[in-house]
């Protein structure tokens, strides 16, 4: 084999397996049991929603961020939700592209919830380590208010490190405290091996729903089938990130290159939410959990990584150090050999 061939292998394998190093550096996922916003109303189609909810808050955000659906995020989060998250956005955790989640109304899809023991899913389109903590609202919700932090009670009523999975979910037991009617519950899952954070608002309703004149639509999750079928329409980059919004460090996912004949995924310009504040900061966020690290500037739980992401990433160091040092020596012998 010659030099200049040899270069040529060597520079390949350096390109695929540095590819490989990255390949699983980023997370994304959405609360599947109780149903989040995001999830019901992919589940029905972005194209053509069924509930009114749905349907507005398509015509809100466009039907990207739908397809969108597991992405909802803050890049920086690094524990810091109360702090770039403000009152009124918790839903869309601050980030535009998402503002149709945030529409304060009674009639979104809901999964019926019982007080007490509950095994709750997530479904995790690109798993990593991290924790969950689960918020409710407090007696009194209004859903026809924007949501608040003061809305969510002090405390999360559950939370957990780096849970099983079982068929693509993470799946957790939590103690679902006394409640009736309508709520919402609140997730936040910050990685432990970045500072990445996601964030849902599943609504729920405990007994009967006394949050509107008529029942709101059941919830329903996305089935495999439709999360296949939607990936295609994904902006979503689950190797790597942009630079994020400079404002909240949320994900701005890039939408996808136009095709010919194809109409824009985007709304036109669109006024805020009737209703939703504006504030820039959230001072009345909840506490924290003992030892959660939430608002606090540290992530949520210890600082680890996936079994495989360390030895991808100095695997894929090693591959690149010594693709450099073949491709160098080849270069040198040729040019004493000349």
């Amino acid at each position: 084999m010659t030099s200049r061939r040899t270069a040529a292998v060597t520079a390949t394998a350096v390109l695929a397996l540095s590819g490989l190093a990255s390949g699983p550096a980023f997370a994304h996922g959405s609360m599947t049991d109780p149903v989040s916003r995001v999830s019901a109303c992919y589940a029905e189609g972005p194209e053509a929603p069924k509930s009114a909810a749905c349907k507005a808050a398509v015509a809100a955000s466009g039907t990207q961020a739908f397809y969108d659906w597991n992405a909802v995020n803050i890049a920086n989060a690094a524990g810091k939700h109360r702090e770039l998250i403000p009152d009124g956005k918790l839903c869309s955790a601050g980030n535009d592209k998402y503002r149709g989640l945030d529409l304060a109304r009674a009639d979104w899809p809901a999964s019926s919830l019982n007080s007490g023991a509950h095994t709750f899913r997530y479904k995790g389109t690109a798993p990593h380590r991290g924790s969950f903590a689960l918020y409710v609202t407090k007696d009194g919700y209004d859903p026809s208010k924007p949501l608040k932090w003061s809305d969510l009670e002090g405390k999360p009523f559950a939370t957990v490190t780096d849970p099983r999975m079982e068929s693509g979910d993470y799946v957790f037991q939590g103690t679902v405290p006394n409640k009736s009617g309508r709520h919402l519950i609140y997730s936040i899952w910050q990685r432990s091996d970045s500072p990445e954070a996601f964030y849902t608002c599943s609504d729920v309703v405990f007994g009967k729903d006394s949050g509107g004149t008529a029942p709101a639509p059941t919830a329903s999750a996305p089935s495999d089938e439709q999360i296949e079928e939607g990936q295609d329409e994904s902006s979503v980059e689950h190797g790597g990130h942009g630079d994020g919004d400079a404002s909240t460090g949320a994900e701005e996912t890039a939408a996808p290159t136009e095709q010919p004949g194809r109409a824009s995924r985007e709304p036109g310009p669109s006024a805020e939410p009737e209703g939703v504040e504006t504030s820039s900061a959230a001072p009345n966020a909840p506490a924290p959990a003992a030892g959660s690290g939430s608002g606090s500037g540290e992530v949520l739980a210890e600082t680890g990584g996936d079994a495989t992401t360390p030895y991808l990433a100095v695997g894929g160091a090693a591959v690149l150090t010594l693709g450099a040092a073949v491709l160098f020596g080849s270069a040198r012998r040729r040019r004493t050999q000349g």
